[in-house]
């Protein structure tokens, strides 16, 4: 784990934040930080053995766990560029984690949505979603060692993937070494069905998981949500928020499901 060399925030200083008009302003104060996955130049989370793979996951775990001390942060936001379509910057297999003193937008939206399903139905959104797809199976691309892989019913992107633990927990920095352990398989395992079947895409992977310095959510349930970079985002989904996805996640995940991992 290294300091990012161009950060997008600076660890020193303080928030200051003040209003402008209609307008919230405060300083550029966070923690960004590169995580380098191995020392082989042309490995990757898709050929390292698993307990290499584990190393990267506790990595993050660690890193959350100590910045949560700083009552700055209130979000923590791990992701993954891989491939210079997907935002990658060097070659070299690493990953990225940026703190930032507020919770983001995009975070905020997805708790609320999840709050709102809970408070009518009393259950994870999640969850419910893990019971339906491991009865149909037709979205389900692996299902082993307390995690579930899926094409979401109404996906973004072409293959775009959910990563899911199976028992319900908000906040990723809590999960225990055995657990992590069992994502690196999953996780491992899944990739290289998708190198197999997209001949090694240019993808983003991102950690969804609780805010800091809050109390266990029943409604929310952390998960990694991996997207191959296969299309583009053009004006019509910036303009409506609606994505065109040539690929029915049915046949997403059956190509996944019977590529040989």
């Amino acid at each position: 784990m290294v300091s990012n060399k161009f950060p997008a925030l600076r660890i020193e200083g303080e928030l200051e934040p003040s209003g402008e008009g209609p307008f919230d302003r405060m300083n550029g104060v966070g923690a960004h930080e590169v995580v380098v996955e191995a020392p082989q130049h042309d490995a990757s989370l898709a050929t390292m053995p698993v307990d290499a793979v584990a190393d990267v996951l506790l990595a993050f775990r660690e890193r959350m766990l100590d910045l949560k001390k700083d009552a700055r942060f209130q979000y923590i936001l791990i992701f993954k560029n891989h491939g210079e379509a997907a935002g990658a910057s060097i070659e070299h297999p690493h990953s990225q984690l940026i703190a930032t003193p507020i919770i983001p937008i995009m975070v905020t939206e997805e708790l609320a949505g999840a709050a709102q399903y809970y408070d009518i139905k009393e259950r994870c959104v999640w969850c419910d979603v893990i019971r339906a797809e491991r009865r149909s199976r037709r979205r389900v691309i692996l299902d082993a060692d307390g995690f579930v892989a899926l094409a979401p019913f109404a996906p973004r992107f072409p293959f775009e993937t959910w990563i899911l633990p199976s028992r319900h927990g908000s906040a990723y920095e809590e999960s225990g070494v055995d657990v992590l352990r069992a994502l690196a398989g999953v996780l491992g395992s899944f990739l290289r069905r998708m190198n197999l079947v997209l001949n090694d895409p240019p993808f983003n992977f991102v950690l969804h998981t609780a805010p800091l310095h809050e109390p266990q959510r029943e409604h929310f349930h952390w998960h990694l949500e991996v997207i191959p970079k296969l299309t583009r985002i053009a004006g019509f989904e910036w303009g409506s928020g609606f994505f065109i996805n040539p690929v029915a996640p049915e046949d997403a995940a059956n190509a996944l499901r019977e590529a040989v991992g």
